[in-house]
């Protein structure tokens, strides 16, 4: 005699979620750590992570912190002048901007204008360092030590000026200024 088909299929069920259930006891899950893509330890509760060891400790190495780019170096100059034409300028201050980069930004005001311009680092083979030096100085032997740089800078007058300068220690140096309009200055940096 045949079983109902209805008992066929509830001992086909009973069967299969049998199955299941033993095939997935074993299986657990296990948290991931995702700083470093382990599982954490399990830990049962006399604190033993496998019953044998004391569980591992995870140590988390922090990359250093890229390094700040330098910040500007400000340069405060004061130009004292030289001949008839820079008096009527008088004593001027200027502001050396130095990035660190070999390149800066050079402002002053010179009979009621605002000029603007930059500044350059040279080495010892820039040929036409010292030239200003000369224009404004006279012909003397020099010999330049420090960091050289040259420094230019035009107004909305229509005025410009082309300067040479050596810094000799930190934010101290001195330099030369020669105006389109004749003026000369001698520079000096340092608060």
């Amino acid at each position: 005699m045949s079983k109902p088909p209805s008992r066929v299929l509830s001992v086909a069920s009973l069967l299969a979620v049998a199955s299941l259930s033993a095939a997935l006891s074993a299986c657990y899950v296990v948290p991931i750590d995702p700083r470093t893509g382990q599982g954490y330890p399990i830990q049962r509760a006399d604190g033993r992570g496998d019953g044998t060891a004391p569980p591992a400790s995870v140590t988390v190495v922090t990359p250093p912190a890229p390094a700040a780019p330098p910040a500007p170096t400000v340069l405060n100059a004061r130009l004292y002048p030289l001949n008839t034409q820079a008096n009527k300028g008088g004593l001027l201050t200027a502001v050396v901007v130095d990035n660190n980069t070999g390149r800066g930004s050079f402002t002053l005001s010179y009979l009621g204008d605002t000029m603007q311009g930059e500044s350059t680092r040279v080495d010892a083979s820039y040929a036409a360092f010292g030239r200003i030096y000369n224009e404004v100085l006279g012909l003397n032997q020099r010999s330049f030590s420090g960091r050289r740089g040259i420094a230019n800078a035009y107004g909305g007058k229509g005025v410009n000026a082309q300067c040479e300068y050596l810094i000799t220690g930190p934010g101290i140096g001195t330099g030369a200024c020669q105006f389109s309009d004749g003026a000369r200055y001698q520079i000096h940096f340092g608060t």
